[in-house]
Order: structure tokens, then C-alpha cells, then sequence
């Protein structure tokens, strides 16, 4: 029987490992011949004692997606429809207050291949802490319809909002107990504010851990969000010129943990940059993981995808 090889990079062995416990979907074996595979690599052994290579079907997931979002109000219908054509099979449409996360919900329930988050960010907390409450305890409820799969996004944002530190502490903390109370991960929004991030995180247990979602490039964040258990989600900031460590943090997420987004209509990424962004481009953002894990496109596309599915706790 064929061994793993020495010339394989760690990110190859990564993957071997990968395949092995995630099964295949939709996948087919095809015989390995050892010398000759280049970059293919094998996936387990036949009943014949040969290893075998995958040929893949490639499909990704947008973990992060705004198409609730009023940019998207005259194209939605066009927008989704020709998501399936660019093997966007799947993507998340995510909440920020009451009113969006309403409009996810509808999206998702009309849309196979939507999915909805529901919650306030911290960039749109009322003003007055009653009002927070009485929007906090509407988010619980609609969060507990079909199709809705985590509390997102939420966190803290000391970018664009100073004043408003401890009511934004308080609404994290109340949405990761309603996630707790509901079975849901979360998806995280952090700008600027890491330290109180991370010690939110580490003083409240999140049952079903989540993302961090448009992941700021930020070394401590990462380190410490992987061991808390949460996935990294990537967009398309890591294609920006002047993302100077964007390579460096990519290679500290390991696969299994590993997640690409959009954040449409936002964060468009090179080549696409200055456009209004949607799920479709998410295939920029893989691209970009690949080359810097020396990985083929195909493989981050469809692990990816697989990890979108099981953080998210989606049938696949």
C-alpha cells in the first residue's frame, strides 16, 4: 500500500487528513499512480490496496452576505438566480437589526439556497438600553423560524461607535445567552475593539461557538479565536494590495476551521474591486486562500463548504 508522502506539504497532508474524516460528497475516486500526480493527492485506500484521487465537484458556500440589504432591492430576484451558474450553491443572508433580520428570514424561506442569521450589530443599537431590551426580545422570537441558523451578527465595534462601549458589551453578552437559549452558534462582528471581544468570549460560554465573520486581520484574534473553537471567515479584504499580513493570517487558520464570505454589497475584492459586491465573487476570496496555501481551488471551495455546513448545522 502507498504511504503518505515526504514531498507532501504540510497544507496537502492537512487535507489527506481532512477527506479522511469528512467523507465524500458527490465525489468520485479515481486511481492514484504515485510519481505522477503533481499536486492531485490521494484520499484512501481501495479494496485493492491502491490509493485513490477525488475528482471534485466544485461548489461554494458564502458564509456572510447581505442580500437584504437595500442595494440589492431592484437586482435580489437577478442576483440569486444567476448564483447557481457560478457554483454558489449556498450562501447566508445575514441580520444586522430587527428590520433586516425580518427581511434575511423572507429571503432565506423563499430561497432554497439562503440561509438567515438574526440580530442587532453593534452598529445599529438603539439609543436608549429599554429600547435595546424590547428589540433583543423580538429578535428571539423571530430567530426561532425555519431557516434561520445562528445570532449574527453581533459583537463590538469601537471604529465607528465610542460613546457607546457598555451598551454594546451588554447587547453582545444578551444575544450570545439567546443563541445559548435557541442552539445557535453566532456570527461575530469586531472592529478596533479585540481585547473586549476576546474577554466577552472568554467570560460567557458560547454552546455552539460560531464564526468570526470578515475576520480582521489581526494575529491575537486569531490565535485566541481558534482556541476558543470558532471558525475564521475570510472576505475579500485578503485580496487587497495593501493587506500586507492577510497571507500570514491565512496560514494560521487550519482547514477545518476555515471559512470564505462576502459581505455583500460590501468589500468587493480584487479584480472586482470598487463594484457592488455580491456572493458570486466569493470565488476571488477562495482563490486567493489557495494560492497561499498551495492548495487547489477546488479543495478550499469544497472544504469551505463543508465547514459553512457544519458550523452552521445545515443538512448537506
Amino acid at each position: 500500500m502507498l504511504s503518505t508522502s515526504a514531498n507532501w506539504s504540510n497544507q496537502q497532508l492537512n487535507y489527506f487528513n481532512w477527506l479522511r474524516h469528512q467523507g465524500a460528497k458527490n465525489n468520485i475516486l479515481l486511481p492514484f499512480k504515485p510519481g505522477t500526480s503533481g499536486n492531485k493527492l490521494p484520499t484512501k485506500p481501495g479494496t485493492d490496496g491502491n490509493f485513490y484521487e477525488r475528482k471534485m465537484f466544485m461548489e461554494f458556500f458564502d458564509s456572510h452576505s447581505h442580500l437584504n440589504d437595500e442595494k440589492f432591492d431592484k437586482d435580489k430576484d437577478e442576483t440569486i438566480n444567476m448564483l447557481k451558474k457560478e457554483k454558489i450553491t449556498r450562501f447566508i443572508t445575514c441580520g444586522y437589526d430587527l428590520e433586516s433580520s425580518k427581511k434575511a428570514i423572507n429571503i432565506a424561506q423563499k430561497y432554497d439556497c439562503t440561509f438567515a442569521t438574526c440580530a442587532i450589530s453593534p452598529n445599529d443599537i438603539p439609543q436608549s438600553e429599554e429600547e435595546l431590551w424590547k428589540e433583543l426580545e423580538e429578535i428571539k422570537k423571530i430567530a426561532k423560524q425555519k431557516k434561520v441558523v445562528a445570532i449574527g451578527e453581533i459583537g463590538l465595534d469601537y471604529y465607528w461607535n465610542k460613546d457607546n462601549k457598555e451598551l454594546q458589551k451588554k447587547a453582545f453578552i444578551k444575544q450570545i445567552e439567546i443563541a445559548n437559549d435557541l442552539n445557535l452558534p453566532i456570527a461575530i462582528h469586531t472592529r478596533d475593539a479585540v481585547m473586549d471581544t476576546l474577554a466577552i468570549l472568554k467570560q460567557n460560554n458560547v454552546n455552539n461557538k460560531g464564526i468570526f465573520h470578515c475576520c480582521p486581520l489581526n494575529r491575537e484574534l486569531v490565535k485566541e479565536g481558534l482556541k476558543l473553537g470558532f471558525y475564521i471567515s475570510f472576505s475579500g479584504v485578503v485580496t487587497f494590495k495593501n493587506a500586507k499580513n492577510a497571507n500570514e493570517i491565512i496560514e494560521m487558520v487550519p482547514l477545518d476551521k476555515l471559512l470564505i464570505e462576502t459581505d455583500s454589497p460590501y468589500l468587493a475584492p480584487e479584480p472586482v474591486r470598487g463594484t457592488k459586491n455580491t456572493p458570486a465573487n466569493v470565488k476571488y476570496v477562495a482563490k486567493k486562500i489557495a494560492e497561499v496555501k498551495k492548495m487547489k481551488l477546488e479543495e478550499i471551495a469544497n472544504i469551505t463548504y463543508e465547514n459553512a455546513n457544519n458550523v452552521y448545522k445545515i443538512k448537506k
